[in-house]
């Protein structure tokens, strides 16, 4: 076995026990705990490695009347994301087939039309019975499903306190604002410090 072999077997074996390289051997959040590919580039995601961050995440589209929010989305992410942010973007063609456009097409738009830099994954299911893992359990903490694109989920740094916040909120809507504030002055859980 040569030493690439040996250091992708380490890694992988990591990952299988919910720790991410990188975040000084700390364990992953169960509810961070999902992989998906990137709408960048496809290669796997980890949302571990999110971990001790604010997570913002929010289900877009790219024909909407809600899409202008990338605009700010994009400003809050630029403004908060040293003080440990992540704006977390999951395209989806659940609603009114608004985000019918490949992975390629969909990073295109974000990119070129809103300068789009948080993160963002491939194309996923977001509502119902279909919904990917990561979805149905912030629908089950929240009691709270999307209804339409740009529905937000707000998760705390410990990810003990999930908030949702409807397709309406803007990126600066006072009462969010307020709760990115207080989740962003909570410490930083032990563990998962960078």
């Amino acid at each position: 076995m040569n030493i690439l072999s040996r250091r992708w077997l380490a890694v992988a074996s990591l990952c299988a026990l919910g720790v991410v390289p990188g975040t000084a051997g700390a364990a992953c959040p169960p509810l961070l705990d999902h992989t998906f590919p990137s709408l960048k580039d496809g290669k796997p995601m980890p949302l571990c490695q999110y971990a001790g961050k604010v997570v913002l995440v929010v289900n877009t589209a790219s024909y909407c009347g809600f899409t202008s929010q990338y605009d700010g989305l994009e400003k809050l992410y630029a403004r908060l994301k040293d003080r440990g942010l992540v704006v977390l973007g999951f395209p989806s063609n659940d609603f009114g087939e608004q985000e019918p456009g490949s992975d390629k097409e969909i990073a295109e738009f974000c990119r070129l039309t809103y300068g789009v830099e948080f993160p963002m994954v491939g194309k996923t299911v977001v509502k119902g019975s279909g919904a990917n893992p990561f979805y149905r359990r912030l629908a089950e903490i929240t009691d709270s499903r999307p209804k339409w694109n740009f529905h937000k989920y707000l998760i705390s740094r410990d990810t003990g306190e999930v908030v949702a916040f409807s397709s309406l909120t803007k990126p600066d809507d006072r009462d969010l604002l307020k709760k990115i504030d207080e989740f962003l002055n909570r410490p930083i859980p032990e563990g998962s410090r960078k």
